[in-house]
């Protein structure tokens, strides 16, 4: 029989709002919104993180592909839904971090209409020249820009890009000066920078390994805090003399805001042993991204740290979406 004080607790934890709500979640199929379009990595890993949330939680997760503005039509969706934990957003560094930076009408705010619940993974960006290239590490790379400004060009796969983004916060944080060569997707950019057609490019290490391993590109190094356990002789640009450089790409798992605490845990929690299975692990080794996880507070602070940093740089770069 329970005490009086013990029903007096319970009475006040069934009064806290979401705790009711939080003791039967999910009792439905929970539907996991993936901004972009089939076939890429944030469609895989959306699906793959979707099926083992799924088998943890004992209730469907439906993959929803809404690709369109960048990732911005799917985000505004999960924005724009009920905070009730049945309705998620793979979220990345293009609808959540530079997409409200760049574009002048974004019908969400990525802080106030989200609430974060994991970081599922980051992916380094790999600093690429043509083997030709004079310059045969950052050192000699940097030395190289100043000796000719404005004479080296940089391929990105289009304006306002991750890639682009990275190549503008290096030559701020160098005082080096590029042309951007901006392309409709890594693809067309790197088969002319291994071409010769271009000399340099910020390029996810995604794409851009086959070419490393191959010799027909040479890696400088990667933007990403710790080296990369696919590239690992390859320096990070903080360790090669940038100090303090850091341009990785990002997945994370994000709900509407006002979702209760306790529905938010219980989908960091299934998201976390999502990450230790081997389907997830071998998903993102393929695409060249690092498991991470962590707290909804630790995913909050990287996001604010990403909107500050690339706002910043798209100001001083004056950046534009036409």
């Amino acid at each position: 029989m329970m005490s009086a004080i013990s029903c007096l607790l319970l009475a006040i934890f069934l009064t806290v709002p979401g705790f009711a709500s939080a003791q039967s979640y999910p009792d439905r199929p929970i539907r996991l919104v993936i901004p972009f379009a089939t076939g890429g990595f944030s469609d895989i890993a959306g699906r793959r993180i979707g099926q083992a949330i799924s088998e943890s939680l004992g209730v469907p997760v439906i993959a929803e592909n809404r690709p369109g503005a960048g990732g911005l039509i799917g985000a505004d969706i999960v924005a724009k839904a009920p905070p009730d934990g049945y309705t998620l957003l793979l979220g990345s560094n293009g609808p959540i971090s530079v997409g409200p930076l760049l574009y002048p009408k974004v019908p969400y705010d990525p802080i106030r209409d989200f609430a974060p619940i994991i970081t599922l993974g980051v992916s380094p960006i790999a600093l690429v020249v043509n083997p030709s290239f004079p310059a045969k590490n950052l050192k000699e790379f940097i030395s190289y820009l100043k000796e000719n400004p404005s004479k080296v060009t940089v391929a990105s796969p289009g304006i306002g890009t991750s890639s682009h983004l990275a190549a503008e916060l290096f030559q701020e944080m160098t005082g080096t000066k590029m042309v951007h060569v901006p392309y409709k997707g890594s693809g067309p950019s790197m088969n002319d920078l291994v071409a010769g057609q271009v000399n340099v490019a910020f390029d996810p290490l995604s794409s851009s390994l086959p070419f490393i391993k191959s010799g027909q590109l040479r890696a400088l190094a990667v933007t990403s805090e710790k080296r990369a356990p696919w590239a690992a002789e390859v320096p990070t640009l903080n360790e090669a003399g940038v100090t303090g450089y850091e341009a990785s790409t990002y997945v994370a798992l994000l709900a509407p805001a006002g979702t209760p605490k306790p529905i938010i845990a219980k989908l960091n929690a299934a998201a976390a042993r999502a990450l230790e299975t081997t389907a997830v692990a071998e998903s993102f080794a393929n695409f060249a991204t690092v498991p991470l996880g962590g707290t909804p507070e630790q995913l909050a602070d990287y996001i604010q740290r990403d909107l500050n940093k690339w706002k910043k740089v798209i100001k001083q770069s004056n950046i534009k979406i036409e």
